[in-house]
């Protein structure tokens, strides 16, 4: 079937949003070079001190030299591959665990205190508890990401799953639906949003977890790094090393929001 031509009215609304993308494109573009911008010039009239804070230009001859060497990809690609495991470790249990919770309210009733007991104590205090656990390596590493993603995984799904419409879980009892199809054809639904938010949120703490576990125990990947050029006081590689690591979160926050683009799309095509 051909596609409709949308309405003035609607062509007119399309426009006025497409505008709107790219003013709140262009206008975050001039914030960034404005930033750096503002720094670089700093540096080079002498209001701030070089050796102390960097400066752009240092920073991109920095991390040009490490690219020379492989050290960056090296470094990168450790901390990258921490932190994908560790958020789809921490995604998929903790979304399995309020799935649990959800089906059984005695192990909802039980796991509550806990779950909330957990979410307040600093996860970075039990870091030395998981190097004696899990040894110092990667598996600490991992292990201090997932128990920083999980918890808020847990309480967010759950939360959602708990407050679903109850008079369509009703409707859908009544014409004869089990448990497992409320599930999995109304209630997961109906928590795709509420699954990509938590999705989102975890981006910033998986790396937050990794950086810290790199922090204490890794020889390899931007934690490393960055703990590296503090102690030779060398604040070319450490922002050097911050810069790398924010456009890396970056990447994956913007994979996240393709994939719940592209599933946004898919649905509304269904529909």
């Amino acid at each position: 079937m051909p596609e409709k031509t949308p309405s003035p009215r609607r062509a007119a609304y399309l426009r006025t949003v497409r505008r709107e993308k790219r003013r709140v494109r262009i206008w975050q573009i001039v914030l960034v070079v404005g930033l750096f911008s503002v720094w670089e010039l700093s540096c080079r009239l002498g209001l701030s001190d070089g050796f102390l804070v960097s400066s752009p230009s240092r920073m991109a001859a920095t991390v040009w030299s490490l690219c020379r060497s492989g050290e960056l990809w090296h470094h990168a690609a450790v901390s990258i591959g921490e932190t994908v495991l560790g958020f789809t470790a921490g995604t998929v249990l903790g979304t399995a665990a309020a799935v649990g919770m959800w089906w059984s309210k005695t192990a909802a009733r039980i796991l509550d205190p806990y779950l909330v007991v957990l979410n307040a104590l600093p996860k970075t205090a039990l870091g030395p508890i998981f190097i004696v656990w899990m040894g110092a390596g990667m598996g600490a590493i991992v292990t201090m990401t997932l128990a920083i993603s999980l918890i808020v995984t847990i309480l967010s799904m759950y939360t959602g799953f708990r407050t679903t419409e109850s008079e369509k879980i009703r409707l859908m009892r009544t014409l004869g639906a089990d448990k497992k199809q409320i599930l999995w054809l109304l209630v997961f639904p109906a928590n795709c949003p509420t699954l990509f938010s938590t999705l989102k949120v975890n981006v910033g703490l998986s790396w937050v977890g990794v950086i810290m576990g790199e922090f204490l125990v890794s020889r390899a990947g931007l934690g490393y790094l960055i703990v590296y050029g503090s102690q030779v006081f060398n604040m070319d590689l450490v922002m050097a090393s911050v810069l790398v690591l924010g456009l890396a979160a970056v990447g994956m926050y913007l994979l996240v929001l393709r994939a719940e683009a592209f599933l946004n799309h898919l649905w509304g095509v269904r529909a």
